[in-house]
C-alpha cells in the first residue's frame, strides 16, 4: 500500500472537537485513505452516501436519531458525504450536539459537498484535499531510482492509484476513469444541457494544454457563448479535472492581464480525452505534458506541506514569457521548464527588472526531483 501524506496529518487533528472533511476526484484512494486510518478500530460506524438505505436512514436526522445511529462508538466516517441532502446541516448536528464523536466525511464532487458544508461548518471543521499519488508520496513508496525511471509512464499515464498498480492495463484504466469523471460527477447534473459540447470543450482545453486560453476562442470551438464556456470551466475545476493559471500583472503596462492558462490535474485523464497515449519519443506536446506534470505536481507539493502562495504565469504582448512564477512572502520565484536538460533558457531582463524580489531556476528531468522533494 502507498503511504499517502495526508494519513498522518489527519491523524493529528483527531478528537480536537471539529469535523473532518476530504475532498477530491474520484478513485484518488478517500476510501482507501479511511480505511487505513479507521480500518481496525472497532469503534467506527461508516455510512456510505451511495448507498440508498443510508441516505433513506438520514433523510429526516435529529440529534435523538444520531444518538441511535452511534450508540457508544466514537467516531462516524462518511463516504461520499455529498450525495446526502443538506448534508451540512446533518454533519453540524453531530459536531454541536455530540463534541465527543469525532465526524469524518468525504466526497468527491466538490462543487456541491462544498457548498452544504461551508457555512454549516464554518469554524467547526478542519478540510483536506486528496490528490492522485503525488511524485514525493511515489518515490517514497518505491525509491528515487525507480521512479525517476517511471517519469516517462507518468506524463503518458499520469498518477491515479489504480493506474499505477496496474501496468499495462493503463488505458483502460484510464477510458473508465474519464467516463467517470464527465458523466458521474458532472453531465448528471441538470443545468448541464450540451454534454457532447462539454465533452468538445474538454478536447479544446486538452489540444491547448500549456498555452493562453479566451473563452470567446473557445466558445467559437465548441459553438457556445462566452458565459457558458466559463460556467462550464468552473465547473470542471470544481470537480478537480481542470485548474487556471491566471497571469502576473503588476508593474508593467504590457503584461497580459485577461487570459488564462489551463492546466489538467493529471496527465492520463488529458490524454484519455483526446486518445492520444504514445510514448514519449515520438510525442509533439513532450515540452507540454511536462509543464502541465510540473505545475500539477507543485500544486500537490505546496497543498501538503501548507506552503501558502500565489501562482501565475507571465508573459507580455511582445511574448517574453515564464513558465510558472511563484510569489511567497513578498518574493517572487520564477521557473522555466524544460524536459531536455541541456536546452537553453533564459529569463526576461524586463521580469527581472520589474520584480527585483526575485529567484529564477529552470526546471528539467536532471533537477525536477528538487523542485517537489518529499
Amino acid at each position: 500500500m502507498i503511504n499517502r501524506v495526508l494519513e498522518k496529518q489527519i491523524r493529528d487533528k483527531l478528537f480536537q472537537g471539529k469535523a473532518i472533511i476530504i475532498t477530491g476526484p474520484r478513485q484518488t484512494g478517500k476510501t482507501t485513505l479511511l480505511k487505513s486510518i479507521f480500518g481496525k478500530m472497532t469503534d467506527v460506524v461508516w455510512l456510505n452516501g451511495d448507498d440508498t438505505e443510508t441516505r433513506i436512514l438520514l433523510e429526516d436526522v435529529t440529534t435523538a436519531k444520531w444518538k441511535r445511529i452511534i450508540g457508544n462508538a466514537k467516531t462516524v466516517v462518511m463516504d461520499e458525504a455529498q450525495r446526502i441532502r443538506d448534508i451540512g446541516i446533518k454533519l453540524k448536528l453531530i459536531t454541536d450536539q455530540l463534541p465527543e464523536v469525532q465526524l469524518v466525511a468525504s466526497g468527491s464532487s466538490a462543487f456541491e459537498l462544498a457548498n452544504q458544508i461551508n457555512e454549516p461548518l464554518t469554524g467547526r471543521k478542519w478540510q483536506f484535499h486528496l490528490f492522485p499519488l503525488s511524485y514525493g508520496e511515489m518515490e517514497t513508496h518505491r525509491g528515487f531510482l525507480e521512479e525517476t525511471r517511471s517519469l516517462p509512464d507518468r506524463l503518458v499515464f499520469g498518477n491515479y492509484p489504480e493506474v499505477v498498480n496496474h501496468p499495462g492495463e493503463e488505458r483502460d484504466i484510464l477510458n473508465q476513469l474519464a467516463d467517470s469523471f464527465l458523466y458521474k460527477d458532472i453531465l448528471m447534473w441538470e443545468r448541464i444541457k450540451k454534454p457532447d459540447k462539454l465533452t468538445r470543450l474538454l478536447q479544446a482545453l486538452a489540444f491547448q494544454l500549456g498555452n493562453e486560453v479566451s473563452f470567446h476562442e473557445l466558445g467559437q470551438i465548441t459553438d457556445l457563448d462566452n458565459q457558458t464556456v466559463e460556467n462550464y470551466i468552473s465547473l470542471l475545476e470544481q470537480t478537480f479535472i481542470i485548474f487556471r493559471l491566471p497571469p502576473l500583472s503588476r508593474n508593467l503596462r504590457k503584461e497580459l492581464k485577461t487570459k488564462r492558462k489551463i492546466y489538467f490535474y493529471d496527465n492520463g485523464i488529458r490524454n484519455a480525452l483526446i486518445a492520444q497515449y504514445q510514448p514519449l519519443e515520438i510525442r509533439q506536446d513532450t515540452g507540454a505534458l511536462w509543464e502541465n506534470w510540473l505545475i500539477s505536481e507543485r500544486k500537490k507539493w505546496l497543498h501538503y506541506r501548507n506552503v501558502y502562495a500565489n501562482t501565475f504565469f507571465w508573459r507580455t504582448q511582445d511574448q517574453q514569457e515564464i513558465d510558472y512564477v511563484e510569489e511567497r512572502e513578498g518574493h517572487f520565484w520564477a521557473y522555466e521548464m524544460k524536459w531536455n536538460p541541456k536546452a537553453k533558457a533564459s529569463f526576461s531582463k524586463t521580469f527581472t527588472r520589474a520584480y527585483p524580489q526575485h529567484h529564477t531556476q529552470v526546471i528539467h528531468r536532471d533537477n525536477f526531483f528538487e523542485f517537489l522533494a518529499p
